[in-house]
């Protein structure tokens, strides 16, 4: 995520010089996709393709289905272009290979339940492929949405079935209002340390976050110095993501996105949406993604969509700060400055 290379005032002249893209490619800053401690992926649709060599001309020798769990067991960096910026193909259970915009990079980590919550609840993160939610606190109870790695969740409390002796996290979903179940395995609690401001000590004044969307590229500047930068996938066509000068005025680690109800087609309906700085009163924000990996390419709503720890880092990094146990905090006229070209 982060090259010193590039100061803001460098950044701006090959804004301005139509050049950033090939700049940016050249000081390699859009690696996270091809990282080698990528291990397991998760299928984000329905029929990708294996293939037996990294390239869509070349032959198929099998398909996979949406949210199919497999190894990634090496990744090819120079494959064909699956997007204007991203070439990396992931090596699947030593087989062949997948363009990795359709393959969502996971991991399982079990977790050992946590019984001392916060008294107004605490967020928790989903730390397996995925996992159901339930209605009730039992194994055998109506199944409820899907939950993915990753995506956020406010915890109310721990439930204990004696019945089975299986320990569960009640989960209030604001969107819906109504209260789910997750097993205690398949999440964990966020400690606070995680939740801190990052880089408190440098004046608001100074930070600013800067969005090129000709070149899909999220950087951030504390003054002249370059702090973070990331390949982002903004809005596509007809849900464009506004251009201007904003500020992200309000923040919440957790949220559910849909446009159930608004709209007749593009449906989306996203529970648990990870660390989002809202920079419009509409919606738009910087935010987590657990429904593909296509970075490079314009496909949100209006958002900017952002691997996730990368959204963590931003939304720690910017202001308003978010307190523990807030879920959703709104200060109109403070933020941190945002600009989009």
């Amino acid at each position: 995520m982060l090259n010193p290379q590039l100061t803001r005032r460098d950044f701006l002249k090959l804004v301005g010089a139509g050049s950033l893209a090939f700049a940016l490619k050249d000081l390699k800053v859009s690696r996270a996709l091809a990282e080698n401690s990528i291990t397991q992926g998760c299928m984000t649709i329905s029929g990708v393709p294996l293939y037996d060599a990294p390239s869509f001309s070349a032959n198929k020798i099998h398909h996979f289905g949406k949210d199919n769990v497999v190894e990634v067991t090496g990744v090819e960096e120079n494959g064909e272009f699956g997007n204007d910026f991203n070439s990396a193909w992931y090596q699947i259970n030593g087989e062949g290979f997948s363009y990795s915009g359709w393959v969502f990079p996971v991991e399982t980590n079990y977790q050992k339940p946590n019984f001392n919550l916060f008294e107004k609840g605490q967020l928790g993160e989903i730390t397996i492929p995925f996992v159901d939610v339930k209605l009730d606190p039992y194994v055998y109870a109506k199944r409820g949405y899907r939950l993915y790695y990753q995506s956020t969740h406010w915890v109310k409390r721990v439930v204990v079935t004696r019945e089975e002796k299986s320990i569960w996290y009640q989960i209030y979903d604001s969107q819906l209002r109504k209260y789910f179940y997750v097993p205690s395995h398949a999440m964990r609690l966020v400690p606070n340390e995680e939740l801190t401001p990052l880089s408190p000590e440098v004046p608001d004044s100074e930070k600013r976050i800067v969005v090129d969307l000709a070149a899909q590229m999220v950087t951030a500047f504390e003054g002249e110095k370059l702090v973070f930068s990331q390949r982002c996938s903004s809005g596509a066509a007809g849900t464009e993501t506004p251009t201007g000068e904003f500020i992200t005025y309000h923040k919440g680690p957790s949220v559910h996105m849909t446009n159930q109800g608004d709209a007749l087609e593009n449906i989306y309906n996203l529970p648990g949406v990870p660390w989002c700085a809202f920079f419009t009163g509409i919606g738009n924000a910087f935010h987590g993604t657990y429904w593909h990996n296509d970075y490079g390419r314009p496909r949100s709503h209006g958002c900017v969509n952002l691997p996730s720890d990368a959204a963590k880092f931003l939304y720690r990094w910017t202001s308003p700060n978010v307190p523990p146990e807030t879920e959703y905090l709104h200060r109109p006229g403070e933020g941190t400055k945002v600009q989009i070209f």
